[in-house]
């Protein structure tokens, strides 16, 4: 029996990179995935490779920064593939700058997509999971929402992710509903952010290895396979936990150790 037998899932943001990444992880354990994306031809793509590969898989369209979007989502989610048992709340926003330079309207998107978004969905699969008897919901924080590495509006955006996830599994636990965060560092994806960063410097990703302990940054399975566990009754007796998955990053910057420390 695969680990995801009867697993019905929503994956947001699905369309691409680490979304598209859980979806097919989650499908080749045996879930049926509906990816929840606002991209149509991405995520419809995902859903052609996952069933072309023999899997289940729905697409369904929303913006989650629309409420009575979401929850038509989830609907159509259900109808196409039954009851939803797991939510990955992965689709994200990026506009890295500083808090000198940040508009208004950066900072009011990034907390829409991220924190605001995240709970749209969480606020659509709750009482469908209550009146089951339980379920998992995975949220994708970030290392940002834990230290500040830059892009202010979203590391606090993330660090609401964070306590939200806390929120939910101290609320929700006795209903039989299970609720954790994974925390990525630096993974090597094709967000229109890497792609321009690589543009201007092809190196880039080698040059982040470095102040990771592991020598690399993520690549997209390193996050599938950590939201597959959580969001598995392997993890059964697990919630509210915030799980990093960044090499090490948070554990000690070697680097700095290296080159300022030891030198001297």
């Amino acid at each position: 029996m695969a680990r995801h037998d009867g697993t019905i899932a929503v994956v947001t943001g699905a369309g691409h990179g680490i979304g598209r990444s859980i979806a097919s992880q989650l499908v080749a354990e045996g879930a049926a995935v509906a990816v929840l994306e606002i991209d149509e031809p991405k995520g419809s793509e995902t859903v052609s490779q996952i069933v072309e590969a023999g899997g289940r898989a729905a697409f369904v369209k929303a913006d989650i920064t629309n409420a009575d979007q979401v929850e038509t989502a989830f609907a159509a989610a259900e109808n196409a593939l039954g009851p939803v048992n797991l939510l990955v709340n992965n689709a994200a926003f990026t506009d890295a700058g500083d808090l000198k330079g940040m508009g208004l309207d950066s900072w009011h998107r990034e907390i829409d997509v991220n924190l605001n978004g995240t709970y749209h969905c969480i606020r659509a699969v709750l009482p469908r999971m209550r009146s089951r008897g339980g379920g998992a919901i995975v949220n994708i924080a970030s290392v940002n929402g834990m230290r500040y590495f830059g892009n202010p509006s979203y590391s606090a955006a993330k660090a609401g992710v964070i306590n939200l996830t806390m929120s939910v599994a101290s609320e929700f636990g006795r209903d039989g509903i299970r609720c954790n965060a994974v925390s990525p560092g630096s993974v090597r994806t094709d967000n229109i952010t890497w792609t321009i960063r690589q543009q201007k410097d092809p190196g880039v990703f080698e040059k982040l290895g470095r102040w990771y302990p592991l020598g690399r940054v993520a690549e997209p399975m390193d996050i599938a396979k950590a939201v597959s566990f959580l969001g598995s009754n392997d993890a059964a007796y697990i919630s509210g936990v915030v799980l990093p998955v960044d090499g090490g990053m948070l554990a000690g910057m070697n680097v700095m150790i290296d080159e300022f420390i030891l030198e001297a």
